[in-house]
C-alpha cells in the first residue's frame, strides 16, 4: 500500500507521466498526487511522485535535484520533435565521424551551456505548453536558456548510434542535447532512446514497480 510522502516509480515505456499519477492515485486512495519532472511516453525510468498535500508541496525541491540519464543519440537523421515520435528527415553526411570526433563533440556540452528547448515540450509559453502551439502549426521561437550538464561520457559508438550517459542539473532537455550533438558533428541527430536512471537519491532500486 502506498501512503503519503515522496516516492519514486519506475515508469515503463508507453505510459505518460500522467498515467503513472493515475495509477498511484488508485493504489494509494489519495487524490492529491503530483510528479517532479515529466518523462515522455517513449522514455522509461525514475519518476519522483508526491503523494498527499504536504508531499506535493515539496516537489519544487525535488525538481531541482540532480538527474542522470542514459540516451541513444542517432546521427544522420533529424526529427521534428527531436525524438523518435517526430517526422524524420535524413541528412547528408559527407563523412562518418570517428570515435575521437564524437567524444570531442560530446565533451563540449559539459558545464553551463545555453540550450534551446524542443518546440514539442511541456514548457509553458504565455500559459500554454509549447507543444500546443506546435500542434496548431504556429511559428514559435524558443528562447535559449542556461542549463548545467555536470558529466557526459560516451558509453559506446557504432554509427549511427552514440550511447551517452549524462548527469544534469534541473531543466535540461536530453532531446535538445541529442539534437545539438548532431549539429556539432555536422550530421544532424535525434534522441532515439531515453532512460532516466537517477533523480537525486532515487535509483531503480528505490522505485515502486508498476
Amino acid at each position: 500500500m502506498i501512503g503519503e510522502g515522496i516516492i519514486a516509480v519506475w515508469k515503463p515505456v508507453g505510459m505518460s507521466s500522467h498515467d503513472v499519477i493515475n495509477r498511484v492515485r488508485r493504489a494509494s486512495g489519495i487524490r492529491t498526487v503530483g510528479h517532479a519532472g515529466t518523462l515522455d511516453p517513449l522514455a522509461r525510468g525514475v519518476l519522483v511522485i508526491g503523494v498527499g498535500r504536504t508531499a506535493t508541496r515539496q516537489l519544487a525541491v525535488e525538481v531541482q535535484k540532480e538527474k542522470e540519464y542514459v540516451t541513444t543519440v542517432r546521427l544522420g537523421i533529424t526529427s521534428s520533435t527531436d525524438d523518435e515520435e517526430g517526422e524524420k528527415t535524413p541528412q547528408a553526411v559527407p563523412a562518418i565521424p570517428l570515435l575521437e570526433e564524437v567524444e570531442a563533440a560530446v565533451r563540449k556540452f559539459v558545464g553551463e551551456i545555453m540550450q534551446i528547448p524542443p518546440i514539442y515540450s511541456a514548457l509553458k509559453i504565455k500559459g500554454m505548453p509549447a507543444y500546443a502551439y506546435a500542434r496548431e502549426g504556429k511559428d514559435l521561437a524558443m528562447a535559449a536558456r542556461p542549463v548545467i550538464i555536470k558529466e557526459i561520457e560516451v558509453l559506446s559508438y557504432k554509427y549511427p548510434d552514440i550511447r551517452v550517459r549524462a548527469v544534469t542539473g534541473a531543466g535540461v532537455y536530453i532531446r535538445s542535447l541529442a539534437r545539438d550533438i548532431g549539429a556539432a558533428l555536422g550530421t544532424g541527430a535525434y534522441m532515439a532512446d531515453l532512460e532516466r536512471t537517477r533523480v537525486g537519491e532515487f535509483t531503480k532500486n528505490e522505485c515502486f514497480q508498476l
